[in-house]
């Protein structure tokens, strides 16, 4: 799976000085290919930079996705923050305001308020004209239609979800019609569910949208494990096992946690990730592993920290211990660095 589009130490290490709305855009490119972390570094630089630099559609935009990033790392409190301050776009007309009830909603639904959540979709149609009514900007149909499943109106949300996918059909880009096929077939019951997910894969093809990928993944998982044998079972370890990946390496904990929750039905074991990893380590191990992992030796790592070449040995001998590996060649994966 993509991992961050381009990161902001990237941008400052070729020089280039992002202005408030470059820094909006670099952290929307990201929140969708799925890279939460470097989203959420652009999104909180181009908010420090001042929102007099935005226009309203854009501070709305920003905040909202803002939201989505917190809750997607299970970051309640934080997310709530943030939504508070959408207050003052709510009752702007418009692509603002839509984009405010869009934010606002999904925090509600996230902390299980969904009657509530219900209401801002609801409003989002009556703000919206016909040229703003995007399936690709503003997606709204798909969360109104899981609030409506979980208030007990199936009918209702297996609409909005088709009238959603006829729209994003209609317009041909790949993610708004795979996280169409996902939202059917959360909600209709009808469907034949793990055909309508492998589509929406299928779709994703190519395209970096490694969240909404992972989600689906763990999606099918599921299905195949209450429907399938042991080839099914063994076709869903394969997708848990790439959810998890990406997951851990992006701190995802509440994806994770569904993860791992199926993982545990099948009798597997999680793998260690990154997060859960680099916690275990001081901060001074930290930084030697890492530098370790590039393929710096002890005495060019020494040089780099201005420390002695014993202290590195040092901090390697505990990294080795607390990650359960015995040499250098295992630090980039245990790290999540790859190879």
């Amino acid at each position: 799976m993509p991992s961050q589009v381009r990161s902001s130490s990237e941008v400052a290490k070729h020089g280039a000085i992002l202005d408030a709305g470059d820094l909006l855009d670099r952290g929307l490119l990201n929140a969708r290919a799925g890279a939460i972390g470097a989203a959420l570094d652009y999104l909180t630089q181009a908010q420090a930079a001042g929102s007099g630099e935005l226009g309203r559609v854009q501070r709305a935009a920003l905040l909202t996705t803002l939201v989505d990033c917190r809750l997607a790392r299970g970051e309640l409190a934080e997310a709530r923050i943030v939504g508070e301050q959408l207050g003052p776009f709510l009752e702007r007309p418009g692509l603002t305001g839509a984009t405010a009830h869009y934010g606002r909603g999904e925090l509600c639904a996230a902390v299980n308020e969904v009657e509530l959540a219900a209401g801002h979709f609801a409003r989002i149609p009556r703000l919206l004209g016909a040229t703003d009514d995007d399936t690709d900007l503003l997606p709204w149909r798909t969360a109104a239609a899981l609030a409506a499943v979980r208030l007990g109106h199936r009918v209702e949300g297996t609409a909005l979800a088709r009238e959603h996918l006829t729209l994003a059909g209609a317009r041909g880009v790949a993610y708004p019609i795979a996280l169409g096929l996902r939202t059917l077939a959360t909600v209709d019951a009808h469907t034949d569910r793990a055909s309508l997910l492998r589509q929406a894969l299928h779709e994703l093809d190519g395209v970096p949208a490694a969240r909404l990928e992972a989600q689906i993944e763990t999606d099918l998982a599921g299905l195949l494990l209450l429907a399938s044998g042991p080839a099914g079972a063994a076709e869903a370890l394969t997708l848990l096992r790439s959810a998890e990946s990406y997951a851990g390496t992006e701190n995802l904990w509440p994806l994770l946690g569904r993860v791992r929750r199926l993982l545990s039905r099948m009798g597997e074991e999680p793998q260690p990730v990154l997060g859960e990893t680099l916690a275990s380590l001081t901060a001074a191990e930290q930084r030697v592993a890492r530098l370790a992992a590039t393929g710096l030796t002890n005495r060019e790592i020494a040089e780099q920290l201005v420390v002695t070449v014993k202290a590195v040995e040092w901090h390697l001998s505990h990294v080795y211990r607390k990650l359960g590996i015995h040499s250098r060649g295992a630090l980039a994966a245990s790290l999540g660095l790859g190879a």
